[in-house]
């Protein structure tokens, strides 16, 4: 899922001073939990992108089980670089497929420091490896990428 355009170039001054219900928006597209978006803009100023990127974290650890529900309906497959040959996204949506049969939501991984070129492998042996996982197993590794997906966006947010 990625940032809309129109929200990329947000300093920290204008997230610390913007109205409440526009960051709230705002960080539902870094994650879809109203929780964590609630704590963070209730919890500004923030003095450094580094003190937010810390308080999203202890915000995503104190998450309900229901709330990681609503986090994961907001997601969607990792993007595969471009040229990703058609064989490439059958696999990954049939593993998808498999995945969200046994845990009941889409697959996430954070995908943003890798390259391009080894994306498309790292999601299918994610995938792959992550179907052993039992159901508590996953709820802890998904949440786990979900926390991570959100202050890789946050930080391109505030670019």
């Amino acid at each position: 899922m990625a940032i809309p355009h129109q929200k990329r170039g947000t300093t920290l001054e204008r997230f610390n001073t913007a109205p409440a219900d526009e960051i709230q928006r705002t960080l539902l597209t870094c994650l879809h939990s109203l929780r964590w978006s609630h704590r963070l803009t209730a919890h500004r100023p923030y003095p450094t992108l580094d003190a937010l990127l810390a308080a999203a974290d202890e915000a995503a650890y104190d998450l309900t089980p229901g709330d990681l529900g609503e986090a994961l309906s907001g997601e969607t497959l990792p993007v595969l670089p471009e040229g990703a040959y058609s064989a490439a996204h059958t696999a990954l949506n049939a593993a998808n497929a498999a995945y969200e049969a046994k845990f009941g939501h889409v697959f996430v991984v954070c995908l943003d420091d890798l390259p391009p070129e080894e994306a498309l492998d790292h999601a299918l042996v994610g995938i792959r490896s992550r179907l052993t996982n039992d159901p508590e197993e996953e709820r802890v590794v998904a949440w786990e990428e979900l926390r991570r997906l959100a202050k890789g966006r946050l930080v391109e947010l505030l670019k």
